[in-house]
C-alpha cells in the first residue's frame, strides 16, 4: 500500500446519524411551518436556546433512561466546567425561563425546534440525534393548560392532513400510576425501587402483551432467546388490580342516547354496544374514568388524577373534542423519572402497507406531559409546566407514506441551467443567468467542463425544468441576440412517445424552441409554469 493510498481517510458517516438531502429538508420545512402555524395561533411565541448548555443545567438524568447520566454528549471546557449537548428541548427551556423569570410574562407560553443528541447505543429507528418540535407552557397550574395542550396536538396532526380518525391524543396520568401503586401495597419511599420495576413492565405492554407485562410483575419473564429477566414479585392479587386498571384497553367507558346532550356526539367514536346493551353507543372518557374510581379513587394519589382528568376531558369536550380525537388511556406511560402529572401521547392509527408487503403502523410521533419539578431545580419556590413534544422525522416518515401533499408538494425544481457552449464568452452568459435572476427565476451558469449533452444530463438529476442554450449561430442571428428554451419535462415526454402521436410535432415545437434574448425571462417562467402543472 503506497504512502498516498494509507493516508486516504474514510467517507463513513458516525452511526446513529443521517445526512438529509433537498428533499428532506424541504419536506421537514413545509410540515414545520404548518405546526408552528397551529403554535402560534395557540398563543405560543419562538424562543431559541444553543445546542450546547452546562452539564448540571441539563441534569442528571433523562426521560426513560435506566442509566440517565450515560446519555448525553459531555466535554470539558478550559475553565473544567462540564459542558453538555442538549438532549432534548425542555431542559434548556427550564434553564432559561429561570434565568429570565423576572421580565417573562406568566405563565410563559414558547415553542421550539432544532436538534437534540442522545449518547446511546443506535439501532434501527433509534439515532443520536435527531429533531424536535416543541410547545410549552411554564407556570400555569390548571389542568386547563394539559387541555391545550392536548388540543394543539390534534390541530397539528390535522394541518398536515393527518384525518381525523386515523389519530389518537392519548392522556394518562403519572398520579393515576402512582394510585395503582398504593392500592396494591407499593406506596412510600422504601419501595421505590420496586414502583420502578412494575411501571417499566407496564410500558412494554405493546411490545410483549398482557400477558408478557403480567409475567413481569411476578416472578420475570423469559425471552425468545432465553435470557430471563426478574420481575417485580408482586402476589396474585396486587397482579389483577394492574391487569384490571392498566392491561386491559378493551375496558373503556361508553354511554347510549347522548342524542340530546350538549357533549360533542358528532366528534365521540362510536364503539359496538356491549353483549345485551341495544342503542348507538360512544366511547366515553368520563366513563372510563368511573370505572377507574372503584379501584384507586380511596387513595390520594388517585383521586387527584381523576379529578385532573376529569377536568381536562369537561374543558375539551367544551371546545368541541370528543373521543375522536383525545382519549383517556392507561396505556400511556412515559418519563417515569421526568412528569409529574397528565401525560399525553400522539398516536398515528392507521397502516400502512410496506416494500416487503407487510403491514406498518408508525404508532407514536409525539408525545409530553405535565413536569412540575423540572423548573424548580433551579429556584426556591416550585413552577408548574406541561409541554408536548413532537418528532419531525417519525412524523415525516407517516406524511410521505399516506402521500401526504404538504411533503410531496415541498420539494422544490432544480433552478434553470445555463449552458455553456463558448467557453471564452463566459460573461455573456453570466449576463443571461443574471437576468433570470433579476426576474426573480432561480437559474446556475454550468461552471463544469462537460459538453452540451452532460449539461443537459446534469440539468436532469438536478431536477430542473428548463435549460437555456446559446451558441454562436443564436448570438449571430439575424434579427439580433436569441437564445434556446428547452423544455426538459416536455422533452422526456417526447422521448418516451411515439412520432405517429396526434400532437407530437406541437410537442416538439414547444420543447426547444428560440426567443429573442429580450424575451428570455418572461419565455422560461411560461414554461416553468407548465412544468409546475
Amino acid at each position: 500500500m503506497s504512502d498516498e493510498t494509507a493516508a486516504k481517510v474514510r467517507a463513513a458517516l458516525p452511526r446513529g446519524f443521517v445526512d438529509r438531502g433537498a428533499a428532506d429538508i424541504a419536506g421537514a420545512e413545509a410540515m414545520m411551518a404548518k405546526i408552528r402555524a397551529v403554535y402560534e395561533l395557540y398563543g405560543f411565541e419562538a424562543v431559541e436556546t444553543p445546542f450546547v448548555e452546562y452539564t448540571e443545567a441539563l441534569g442528571k438524568f433523562l426521560p426513560d433512561l435506566d442509566r440517565p447520566n450515560e446519555g448525553v454528549f459531555s466535554f470539558q471546557d478550559d475553565d473544567e466546567q462540564w459542558l453538555s449537548l442538549r438532549y432534548d428541548l425542555t431542559a434548556p427551556l427550564a434553564r432559561y425561563f429561570a434565568e429570565h423569570y423576572e421580565r417573562l410574562p406568566k405563565p410563559y407560553r414558547s415553542y421550539r425546534t432544532g436538534w437534540v443528541f442522545r449518547n446511546e447505543k443506535p439501532g434501527p429507528g433509534r439515532f443520536r440525534q435527531f429533531m424536535q418540535f416543541d410547545a410549552d407552557t411554564v407556570g400555569a397550574a390548571s389542568p386547563a393548560a394539559d387541555a391545550e395542550i392536548c388540543m394543539m396536538a390534534a390541530d397539528c396532526l390535522e394541518a398536515l392532513g393527518v384525518k381525523r380518525g386515523d389519530y389518537v391524543i392519548k392522556v394518562n396520568s403519572r398520579k393515576v400510576l402512582d394510585g395503582v401503586m398504593e392500592a396494591i401495597g407499593l406506596g412510600g419511599s422504601e419501595n421505590a425501587g420496586r414502583r420502578l420495576i412494575v411501571l417499566r413492565a407496564i410500558d412494554k405492554l405493546d411490545r410483549l402483551g398482557p400477558e408478557g407485562v403480567r409475567a413481569l410483575l411476578g416472578v420475570g419473564r423469559k425471552d425468545e432467546s432465553g435470557d430471563f429477566t426478574k420481575g417485580a414479585g408482586l402476589g396474585p392479587d396486587a397482579i389483577h388490580i394492574v391487569a384490571n386498571l392498566l392491561l386491559r384497553p378493551q375496558v373503556k367507558g361508553y354511554s347510549r342516547n347522548l342524542g340530546d346532550s350538549k357533549r360533542p356526539i358528532a366528534d365521540m367514536a362510536a364503539v359496538s354496544p356491549p353483549p345485551g346493551v341495544d342503542g348507538e353507543t360512544w366511547l366515553d372518557n368520563f366513563g372510563t374514568l368511573a370505572h377507574w374510581i372503584s379501584a384507586i379513587g380511596a387513595t390520594a394519589g388517585g383521586a387527584s388524577a381523576l379529578a385532573e382528568l376529569q377536568e381536562i376531558v369537561s374543558i375539551c369536550e367544551a371546545a368541541g373534542y370528543g373521543s375522536k380525537r383525545i382519549v383517556i388511556d392507561p396505556s400511556v406511560v412515559r418519563g417515569l423519572e421526568y412528569y409529574t402529572g397528565p401525560v399525553f401521547e400522539a398516536e398515528l392509527t392507521f397502516e400502512v402497507t410496506g416494500d416487503d408487503g407487510k403491514p406498518i403502523r408508525f404508532g407514536s410521533v409525539g408525545g409530553g406531559g405535565r413536569y412540575d419539578g423540572l423548573v424548580a431545580r433551579f429556584r426556591s419556590e416550585p413552577v408548574p409546566a406541561t409541554g408536548f413534544s413532537i418528532g419531525v422525522s417519525r412524523l415525516m416518515a407517516a406524511l410521505r407514506a399516506i402521500k401526504s401533499p404538504i411533503v410531496a408538494e415541498a420539494a422544490r425544481p432544480g433552478p434553470v441551467i445555463v449552458v455553456v457552449l463558448d467557453r471564452d464568452r463566459m460573461a455573456d452568459y453570466q449576463r443571461l443567468t443574471a437576468a433570470l435572476r433579476g426576474a426573480g427565476i432561480a437559474a446556475e451558469m454550468y461552471l463544469g467542463a462537460a459538453g452540451l449533452n452532460a449539461q443537459l444530463k446534469y440539468a436532469d438529476r438536478r431536477g430542473s425544468l428548463c435549460a437555456v442554450i446559446q451558441g454562436s449561430n443564436e448570438r449571430d442571428a439575424a434579427g439580433g441576440p436569441q437564445v434556446v428554451i428547452r423544455d426538459l419535462t416536455l422533452g422526456a415526454e417526447l422521448a418516451r412517445a411515439s412520432k405517429d402521436r396526434a400532437d407530437y410535432l406541437e410537442l416538439r415545437q414547444k420543447a426547444q424552441f428560440a426567443v429573442a434574448e429580450a424575451e428570455l425571462a418572461a419565455a422560461v417562467a411560461q414554461v416553468l409554469a407548465r412544468g409546475r402543472d
